[in-house]
């Protein structure tokens, strides 16, 4: 019985799985399951907290991982007494690490996916031999420190297996983590992201075989032979593996149809599979996660079947499994560890062999190879990257005894380190280099002498599939009846993620100018370009699509930096939100990110800007022979109206299309407008009219400011000089008539209004409209000043197009184009580590539209009656 009794307070009770409920006397936190759940709720609060707190320094949400695990274990958090005891006590262990080992499990397998062994066979000398340096160099150093750690904190630990696993922690770069960090920062297409990533997989495959070298001589045998059949039955598996199971899943692959969902028998076979090969390296005496890596790297990256697979299992392993890992590492992290002045001397020499052997290494090799000596630093310190795969090795190391606690804190915080400086050292020392060709048609409104030119490169942005038709009916109606040569280029906007999926469709692009081509266009990629493609075939434009995978921070920079490089002169954004008709005029609205980029790209943009506001024009895609469109310009007067009115003038070259130019004037005097009274502004809250949405106030919406100049700021002399130039050209068709000569048809109509943003609104509630074209509004026009600052729900449209926006879709149909001009006096640079350099432009003189014979064209099947009883 004393026996039994002494046994019974060393072992801990197992937990029960789940409580009866805290009503019948019992603590959920003492069951298994609801204290796993507990325990995951406080591991992802707290990465995910840090993860925000780091993002301004533009760390990789890695790094908040580890800090976060760190934190919840014994070296914070964990000294407290209360949290270790019921939050992560002793007894849970076994459970919350078999939980963590079984997404670590997954996530290898995502890496082996993400891994394509066919791209190490196309790697260049130069990135093999930056590979062996980075590899050889780090290993030796590691282990020479190997042999001072074992005569001074590590002497109880085996010799051999101490010396391998210390060499593999300090030569291994973690390919995922440094996939992520070249993608955030865009540098995976420069030439020394291709050389880091060529580089960086074939160091991860070696380092992977060193693990397994290393696990397999620090099994607890005692024969010698035990590791040699450890090997020998783990190279088996691998040749099995790539022999007989690899053939299996090609085929299995081959079923996956794009745009359709894989079989789900297919997907249980695949997760078995990764669960069965886990248990034969494990059976072997390698760790279970070498089989998920290996059975990962033999299904084909070719075809959709790969990414199918990424995006049905990424979100579960990567944000709620993987960050216990984290936990359950910082669990085994004790800082305290780490004590005197030996323990510090030791982690300043690990750290400093770490970076040295690998930076040294990585950077000798890479300037002999005649890579200038920044790109080589920074190569170099791309190279050094840890993160997770680092933890991956110390925690086998430590679960073998290989190492010990003060040990294995000194390497977590040297991974934490290595990891740390990475992003910011590159930033520092790489800017990628830019020669952007200097061009002068950066918008439709040009100088006088620039007729002659009349090439048009467009460059318009997709978010996805709702706004292919509207960008192609538009295109289509801009193409003229001259076929005059149009350049299209398309620019498929994607959101870079932390998920695998993300990064894997990265990789799969080569660079093509900026920023990148789609080498393997999947699901509605494909869809996109094929729309495209079949319209620059049909209507004779030559069309090339591209894809931009980067975050909404930073995407605005890919679209002005591809605009400048394309010399492109206008761009067409969608508008965030897009209206279903049939729906009864119900907004579908995109992410609250791609608002945020429209609005960089207005400050940034290195030529016009068009954004379209697709409320119907959109629903079906006509050819050039089936276009029959109304189309509208509403001419208030300054830069952004003229651009809007020289856009509707190449419009009206299409056969298919009837322009009427609406020009709103105000005939009381300047100085009556320049106050409103609280009475005036009330009378243009009207319920439903659109301008309810509207507020007369000194404070602007969204951060950004509806207009960027100020009243005083104007030339008004020269600003109706270029109206009236601006306007002559549709006046003077009032007079003329359509004929055989001059098939093109714009209307010409002068209005007096008292209220412009009703004058808009009463425009866009007649029928028969099919696309409103309006300037932004960014320098005041005269009917605005006074007006004081406009509180709008879209400033980014400008009053006007904020105005038809709002407005209810039972009252206004039309879509909306809204217009900006180019102004090198308003364009705010970007940063620069990506900067578009602005090239002033001639201040206008007259409209590109060279040899156009413009006349009035039959009446609208629509009475400008009902506009005139509106106004």
């Amino acid at each position: 019985m004393a026996s039994g009794t002494a046994e019974n307070s060393t072992c801990p009770k197992a937990m029960a799985a789940t409580s009866n409920g805290v009503w019948q006397g019992d603590n959920p936190v003492d069951f298994a399951l609801p204290l796993l759940i507990l325990q995951i709720c406080v591991v992802l609060f707290v990465t995910r907290a840090l993860a925000v707190l780091l993002k301004p320094l533009k760390q990789p949400r890695v790094i908040a991982e580890i800090i976060g695990g760190v934190l919840l274990g014994p070296s914070a958090l964990g000294r407290i007494t209360s949290y270790s005891q019921r939050i992560f006590p002793k007894q849970s262990f076994t459970l919350l690490e078999t939980v963590a080992d079984l997404g670590l499990l997954f996530f290898l397998f995502l890496v082996g996916l993400e891994l394509d062994l066919a791209a190490l066979k196309r790697t260049g000398k130069h990135a093999l031999s930056i590979a062996a340096a980075g590899i050889t160099l780090p290993f030796v150093a590691g282990v020479g420190v190997s042999i001072v750690l074992h005569n001074t904190i590590s002497s109880d630990s085996k010799f051999t297996p101490f010396l391998v696993f210390m060499g593999v922690a300090l030569s291994i770069t973690a390919f995922p983590v440094l996939a992520r960090i070249l993608a955030e920062r865009r540098l995976l297409t420069t030439d020394v992201g291709q050389m880091a990533m060529s580089a960086a997989a074939v160091n991860d495959v070696v380092a992977w075989v060193l693990l397994a070298l290393a696990v397999a001589l620090s099994g607890s045998g005692r024969s010698p032979l035990i590791a040699l059949w450890v090997l020998l039955c783990g190279v088996a598996f691998v040749a099995f593996m790539f022999i007989a199971v690899k053939p299996m899943m090609a085929k299995i692959a081959r079923q996956a149809i794009e745009n359709e969902p894989v079989n789900e028998m297919y997907v249980a076979l695949t997760l078995a599979a990764v669960l069965a090969s886990g248990f034969v390296t494990d059976a072997i005496g390698i760790h279970s996660i070498f089989g998920a890596f290996v059975f990962g790297l033999v299904i084909p990256k070719q075809g959709p079947f790969a990414g199918l697979l990424i995006e049905k299992i990424e979100d579960l392993v990567t944000i709620l499994l993987l960050p216990l890992y984290f936990a359950v590492s910082g669990l085994k992290t004790n800082i305290g560890a780490i004590h005197g002045a030996q323990a510090a001397g030791l982690l300043v020499l690990v750290i400093a062999t770490a970076c040295g052997g690998k930076i040294i290494g990585t950077f000798l090799v890479a300037y002999l190879s005649k890579m200038s000596l920044r790109k080589s630093l920074a190569l170099g310190f791309l190279m050094n990257t840890k993160g997770l795969v680092e933890l991956i090795v110390l925690n086998i190391g430590k679960d073998r005894k290989v190492l010990n606690d003060e040990t294995f804190a000194i390497m977590v915080l040297m991974a934490l380190f290595t990891t740390f400086i990475t992003t910011p050292m590159v930033m520092w020392l790489y800017k990628p280099a830019r020669n952007p060709v200097p061009y002068t048609r950066r918008t439709l409104y040009a100088p006088i002498e620039k007729v002659a030119e009349s090439e048009l490169r467009l460059l318009a942005c997709v978010h996805g599939m709702p706004n292919v038709h509207a960008i192609i009916n538009l295109v289509e109606a801009i193409r003229g009846t001259r076929r005059r040569t149009l350049h299209m280029y398309i620019l498929h906007l994607l959101q870079l993620s932390e998920r695998p999926s993300s990064i894997m469709r990265v990789q799969r692009v080569r660079r093509e100018g900026r920023p990148f081509w789609d080498n393997q266009r999947l699901g509605d990629d494909n869809n996109i370009v094929v729309a495209f493609e079949a319209f620059g075939r049909l209507s004779k434009v030559n069309v090339r699509p591209m894809t931009a995978i980067s975050r909404f921070d930073d995407m605005h920079e890919d679209i002005c930096m591809t605009a400048e490089d394309k010399r492109a002169c206008v761009i067409i954004l969608p508008f965030h939100k897009h209206v279903r008709p049939m729906s009864g005029g119900v907004w579908e609205g995109h992410s609250s990110g791609l608002r945020h980029v429209t609005q960089k790209v207005l400050q940034h943009a290195p030529c016009s800007v068009g954004i379209l506001v697709d409320r119907g024009i959109g629903m079906t895609t006509y050819s050039s022979s089936s276009v029959n469109q109304n189309v509208a310009v509403l001419f208030y007067g300054g830069p952004d109206d003229r651009e809007a009115l020289a856009f509707g003038y190449r419009v009206a070259e299409h056969p298919g299309v009837r322009l009427t130019v609406f020009r709103f004037v105000y005939t009381d005097p300047l100085e009556e407008r320049l106050t409103i009274t609280p009475q005036s502004s009330q009378t243009l809250a009207k319920e439903g009219s659109g301008i309810n949405r509207l507020s007369l106030s000194s404070k602007f919406s969204g951060g950004l400011e509806a207009f960027m100049g100020m009243a005083h700021d104007v030339d008004w002399e020269v600003e109706s000089q270029l109206d009236e130039e601006c306007l002559a050209l549709a006046r003077e068709t009032a007079v003329a008539k359509a004929g055989e000569d001059n098939p093109l048809s714009i209307t010409y109509e002068e209005k007096e209004v008292s209220e412009p943003l009703e004058a808009a609104l009463a425009v866009g509630r007649v029928e028969g409209w099919s696309l409103v074209i309006v300037g932004r509004g960014r320098r005041r026009g005269r009917l605005f000043t006074g007006r004081g600052g406009l509180q709008m729900e879209y400033p980014e449209l400008g009053p006007v197009g904020g105005a038809l926006t709002t407005a209810p879709f039972t009252e206004v149909h039309c879509s909306v184009l809204v217009v900006q001009q180019y102004d090198s006096t308003l364009v705010q640079e970007v940063p620069v580590s990506s900067k578009v350099v602005d090239i002033s432009t001639p201040k206008p003189k007259g409209l590109l539209t060279p040899n156009v014979v413009v006349v009035t064209g039959p009446p609208l099947s629509t009475p400008h009656d009902s506009i005139e009883s509106q106004v």
